[in-house]
């Protein structure tokens, strides 16, 4: 069961690192790569870790989603899905963190 709880940061953390390639920013890419390792081990603060790496992608995804709806609204081309495709995908990348929250035990 824990493996499914990181599933999601797994994938939002490879969606991460192809957004970063995109641009050419390899040493993002390498980072989002190496955040895989800290992600699969049972220490507390490497959960934080990646769940506070993963709440700065959702906010990287949401300045890409402003920018992205700027740019196509300055060109009069459409904005609607590309705006919903990205919300989509920063509130996976944010949903992803949050599952990586430390459990309370009672």
């Amino acid at each position: 069961m824990p493996f499914l709880r990181r599933l999601p940061a797994v994938l939002a953390l490879l969606m991460l690192g192809a957004h970063f390639l995109r641009f050419g920013q390899l040493p993002l890419v390498l980072l989002c790569l190496a955040l895989l390792v800290p992600l699969f081990l049972r220490r507390p603060w490497a959960q934080i870790l990646v769940a506070g790496a993963l709440g700065l992608g959702a906010l990287v995804w949401l300045w890409t989603l402003v920018g992205d709806v700027q740019q196509r609204l300055a060109f009069g081309a459409p904005w609607l899905r590309l705006a919903a495709i990205l919300g989509t995908v920063a509130l996976f990348t944010g949903w992803s963190a949050w599952l990586l929250r430390p459990r309370r035990t009672a």
